[in-house]
Order: C-alpha cells, then structure tokens, then sequence
C-alpha cells in the first residue's frame, strides 16, 4: 500500500524511526512546525496506517539468544497462507517471509544454542505440514543498514 506523505510527513517518520520516544513537543522541534499540527500529523499518520506501531529494540544477545540462521524453505502443495503460519507459530521464528525465485519462503531462526536451533530446523520446521525441504544459513555477522523511513 502506498502512502501520501509530503516532506513533512517524511520528516516526521524519519524522526520516530531515528527515535520512537520522542514527545510530540520534541517532533514539532525537529521537524520546525507547531506542537499542534505535529500532532495531527502524527495521529494522520497512524491512522492512514503509515506508522504501524512502536517497538522497543533488542538486542538479542541479551536476551540469550545467540545463535541465528535463516532458513531457506521450499513448501508442497499446502496453501501459503497456512504453512506461513504454522511456521511463525513455531519457537523461536522471528521472521517468516515469501520469496520469489526457487525457493519459497525464508525463515529467521534465533536461538539461545546450537542444540535448540537444530531441533526447530531439524524437527518442528519440517512436521509443518507442506513443507517439503529446506536448507540452513547460520548468521555469523551482521549489520543494521537504513531501516524504511531513515533519512540519507
């Protein structure tokens, strides 16, 4: 879906994206406009659906998960929609995403060990029904790029 957003707008969200805390006050600063149309910008913004919502960060390393793989999944005849979420359900997925090419979806995997990562990929992402094959990527680094919405 695609949104109507003036420069504006665009600052605003590249605003919550650098820091999703900030008062309306400290948006109308930032982006030069007054507190009261930053907040009828803001509220427009989540209602059209162009700002989802507000998550906290993690790290997840602290959180004690410390191994990551993505899974590359080829799935049978089993409607998508179903195998997809079966596979999100699963512990430990993060991420489940269709792909085009010769593969269908790929699945972000983190774990706290090597043992828990090989029983989801080993066992529970292939009991789900329509899943056929699939083959593993273990993550050794990794970088944050430009996430949608960040300026530059």
């Amino acid at each position: 879906m695609s949104f109507d957003l003036d420069d504006i707008d665009r600052s605003i969200v590249a605003a919550l994206v650098e820091n999703s805390r900030l008062s309306v006050r400290q948006l109308a600063e930032r982006v030069h406009i007054s507190r009261s149309a930053a907040h009828k910008r803001f509220t427009a913004l989540i209602e059209s659906g162009a700002i989802k919502g507000f998550t906290a960060e993690v790290d997840r390393g602290a959180l004690g998960m410390t191994v990551t793989a993505v899974v590359v999944v080829r799935i049978g005849d089993r409607p998508w929609p179903e195998v997809r979420d079966d596979l999100a359900a699963l512990p430990f997925v993060e991420k489940v995403q269709a792909v085009s090419g010769d593969i269908d979806a790929l699945v972000t995997v983190n774990a706290p060990d090597n043992t828990a990562l090989s029983q989801v990929i080993l066992r529970r992402i292939h009991e789900v029904p329509g899943v056929t094959s699939s083959r593993s990527l273990l993550i050794l680094d990794e970088a944050d790029g430009h996430r949608p919405g960040a300026q530059g």
